[in-house]
C-alpha cells in the first residue's frame, strides 16, 4: 500500500486542477491526475514531479460513468487506498434561457454535476476507510449568488454542488470523512476563455479587489480542507472570490 495519502483530482490537466495537484504534492499528498486530455495530463504529472512529488495520469471523461468506475478501481488497485477526492472538472456555459439548447444544458450537467455524483459514488467506499477521508468539490461564486458572466446551466450546476455536499456532510458526519466546498470567484484559468471580451470586462469590473484570482490561491483553500487539521470542518463552503460574493 502507498504510504502517502492518495488524492484523485479531476480536471487536473491544467488551470485550477493542475495547481491543486501541485499544491497537494507539496503538502505530502500523492495526487492522481484525472483529465480528458492526455497531453495536458502528462504535463501536469511532470509539474508535480518537478515540485518534488509523484503522480500518475488517467484519461477520464467524468461524464462517462463506466469510465469513472474503471479508473477509480485501477487507482485503488495501484495504490491500495484513496483518501481524498477533489471534484474540480467543469465546463463553462454562458447561455441563458433565450438561447440555451437541450444539448448544451445536458453537457454542462453531465460534467459539472453528474460527474461529481459518480466520482463520489465510486471513491467513497475507499475514502470512508481512510483515517482522514476528504471530499472537496469546486463550486463557484455563480452558484453562491449568481454570476454576471456565467449562464443559467453553469450557475445551476454550481449551486447544486452546494446541496449535494451539505447533504453528504450530514449523512456521513459520524464517519470522520468530511465534505467541503471551495467556491472560487473569477480566476485566471482556461475556463474564462469562454467569456466574450464584453463579459470579461464586466466581470473584472464587478470584483471588489479589482482582479481575477490565481489558480494557486484556489489551490491553497483545497489544501486546507484536505489537511488533517481540517477534521472539524464539514459541510462548509470557503469563498475565495475577491469579495464578489459575501454572505
Amino acid at each position: 500500500m502507498e504510504e502517502k495519502r492518495v488524492a484523485i483530482v479531476t480536471g487536473a490537466g491544467k488551470g485550477i486542477g493542475r495547481a491543486i495537484a501541485v499544491a497537494l504534492a507539496r503538502d505530502g499528498i500523492l495526487p492522481v491526475i484525472f483529465d480528458i486530455d492526455p497531453a495536458t495530463g502528462a504535463e501536469a504529472v511532470k509539474e508535480v514531479e518537478a515540485a518534488g512529488g509523484k503522480s500518475r495520469f488517467f484519461k477520464v471523461d467524468v461524464s462517462d460513468v463506466a469510465n469513472i468506475e474503471a479508473a477509480v478501481s485501477e487507482v485503488e488497485q495501484a495504490y491500495g487506498r484513496i483518501d481524498i477526492l477533489v471534484n474540480n472538472a467543469g465546463i463553462l456555459s454562458t447561455a441563458w434561457p433565450d438561447n440555451i439548447t437541450e444539448a448544451e444544458w445536458d453537457k454542462v450537467m453531465d460534467i459539472n454535476l453528474k460527474g461529481i455524483i459518480f466520482m463520489i459514488k465510486y471513491t467513497l467506499p475507499a475514502i470512508l476507510r481512510s483515517p482522514a477521508g476528504r471530499v472537496i468539490s469546486i463550486s463557484s461564486n455563480a452558484g453562491r449568488g449568481g454570476g454576471i458572466g456565467s449562464g443559467i446551466a453553469y450557475s445551476a450546476s454550481k449551486a447544486a454542488i452546494l446541496g449535494v455536499m451539505r447533504s453528504l456532510a450530514r449523512k456521513y458526519a459520524h464517519s470522520g470523512t468530511t465534505f467541503n466546498v471551495v467556491a472560487p470567484g473569477p480566476t485566471s484559468s482556461d475556463i474564462v476563455k469562454g467569456y466574450t471580451e464584453e463579459e470579461f470586462t464586466k466581470v473584472t469590473a464587478s470584483i471588489p479587489v479589482g482582479r481575477f484570482g490565481t489558480p494557486e490561491e484556489i489551490a491553497s483553500a483545497v489544501v486546507y480542507f484536505a489537511s488533517e487539521a481540517a477534521g472539524f470542518a464539514t459541510g462548509a463552503t470557503l469563498d475565495v472570490n475577491g469579495g464578489i460574493y459575501i454572505g
